[in-house]
């Protein structure tokens, strides 16, 4: 997998290939189909890897967060990281374009986003019992929106004002900011 992900991101998804997996991680072809089924089969699980790297680390920052305000701060910590490094930001840019050209593709990350939303909105539910289940998932899918488009916008503008955007999202929390 880690072998596919350097490939994607230096090369994109032609360059991801059963030979030049194979080649530079020093095994067979054969045995890269047979393992994954074929080329579609790779390209999937290098697609959920890449996810796994980018996608969850944030979601579990947000699902261990003490609440609104603890998980703001830590996007605040963690966006000009995973926006600022350039292979993460080349692998994120290849898994968008990899969504949208292969269905299968878009399927994996569709499914990947889903299950992001609603970890999200069970953490929320948590947090406000009161709170309907269709009104978690809709703060779940405005968070997990807000967050992509920031780290697009930052990807391709690195001074955009990421800070002022969290202090706006902030003030919109009920309650004092402690």
């Amino acid at each position: 997998m880690e072998t596919g992900l350097a490939l994607l991101s230096e090369h994109g998804w032609p360059g991801v290939t059963a030979r030049a997996v194979a080649e530079r991680a020093g095994t067979n072809p054969g045995l890269i189909h047979y393992h994954f089924g074929g080329l579609p089969g790779l390209h999937a699980a290098i697609f959920r890897r890449g996810t796994d790297l980018l996608v969850n680390p944030l979601v579990d920052e947000l699902l261990t967060a003490g609440g609104e305000r603890a998980a703001l701060a830590s996007i605040r910590t963690l966006l000009p990281r995973t926006a600022g490094d350039e292979p993460a930001s080349r692998l994120a840019a290849e898994l968008i374009i990899g969504a949208t050209r292969d269905p299968a593709l878009g399927a994996v990350l569709r499914d990947e986003l889903r299950q992001a939303r609603q970890q999200i909105a069970d953490r929320l539910r948590a947090l406000h019992p009161g709170w309907s289940a269709g009104q978690a998932l809709g703060v779940a899918t405005l968070t997990v929106a807000s967050i992509d488009g920031l780290m697009l916008h930052r990807m391709i503008d690195g001074e955009l004002p990421t800070g002022e955007a969290l202090d706006v999202a902030e003030r919109l929390l009920p309650g004092d900011a402690t």
